[in-house]
C-alpha cells in the first residue's frame, strides 16, 4: 500500500564544530555554492539541484563513515587538483587496495576519500 505524504522536497545535513572554516572548505577548496541560512545554518547547493544543511555543533564528533559523495568526470584530475587545494587523502591500509594517491582503482566507482575540517568523511568517485 502505497501512502502520500505529500513530500515536496528533501535535503539532507551534517554538523561541523567550526563554521567559518566549513564556508572556507566547501566553497572555496570544494567549489560548491555555500550560502547562509538561518540559525547559523549554511545551504550547500550541490550540483544537479540537491542541498545539505551545515549546522554548527560545537561538542561535534565526526562520523567513521563517508556523508557526502562527489561525483565527479575524471578522478585524477579532481584528486590532483584537491591535493594542490591542501586536501589529504585518507589511506585505508588493509581494507582497500588504494594507488599512491590515495584512489581505490579496479572497481566501479573508482574512489578517493578525504575529510573537512571538522573530521567528517566526503569522498570524490567516478563511475564508468
Amino acid at each position: 500500500m502505497t501512502v502520500s505524504l505529500g513530500i515536496q522536497h528533501a535535503f539532507g545535513g551534517f554538523a561541523v564544530n567550526d563554521i567559518e572554516a566549513a564556508v572556507a572548505f566547501y566553497g572555496e577548496t570544494l567549489g560548491l555554492e555555500v550560502r547562509q541560512g538561518q540559525m547559523g545554518m549554511l545551504r550547500l547547493q550541490l550540483p544537479g539541484g540537491a542541498e545539505m544543511i551545515i549546522y554548527p555543533k560545537p561538542d561535534h564528533e565526526p562520523a567513521n563513515f563517508t556523508i557526502l559523495n562527489l561525483v565527479v568526470a575524471n578522478i585524477d584530475v579532481a584528486v590532483d587538483e584537491l591535493t594542490e587545494r591542501g586536501v589529504e587523502f585518507l589511506r585505508y591500509d588493509g581494507v582497500f587496495e588504494q594507488d599512491v594517491k590515495g584512489i581505490q582503482r579496479g572497481g566501479d566507482p573508482e574512489i578517493a576519500w578525504f575529510t573537512d575540517p571538522a573530521g567528517n568523511i566526503l569522498s570524490v568517485l567516478h563511475t564508468t
